[in-house]
């Protein structure tokens, strides 16, 4: 299965956090694909703390990285105007991420499963 790690879950990869790095690692034994946007390369990277860079580098540097399309981004925003009808307030990088995962047909990893509630995106059940 393709799947595309979210920031939170990159987070808890690179501090050591419930047990992450070694579910990653049963991930990718399990013959999972491992990906990420390159959003998700930004906010990572943006909340870099010293002494990470090394870390950091070595695991966004391992996994398929999907660039932000002018297809994406359409359907971004498509995702933030349909939700705002409906009362529904998505963060922009939320909808982006949302759509990269949908444009590469990627199950989507995240601790954030109520940020994500478009019924395209498939996410992925993390372990409790």
């Amino acid at each position: 299965m393709r799947l595309l790690l979210d920031s939170s879950v990159l987070i808890d990869v690179l501090r050591g956090r419930r047990g992450r790095p070694a579910w990653l690692r049963q991930l990718v034994l399990d013959g999972h694909s491992l990906e990420t946007s390159a959003l998700n390369v930004a906010e990572v990277r943006a909340g870099m703390r010293p002494g990470e860079e090394v870390r950091t580098q070595g695991l966004l540097g391992a996994l398929r990285c999907h660039p932000v399309t002018v297809k994406a981004g359409e359907k971004a925003g498509d995702f933030r105007n349909h939700w705002a009808r409906r009362g529904r307030t998505l963060s922009l990088a939320d909808a982006v991420v949302a759509a990269v995962t949908v444009e590469q047909g990627c199950t989507l990893v995240t601790d954030n499963r109520r940020d994500f509630p478009m019924p395209e995106v498939r996410l992925f059940d993390l372990p409790a």
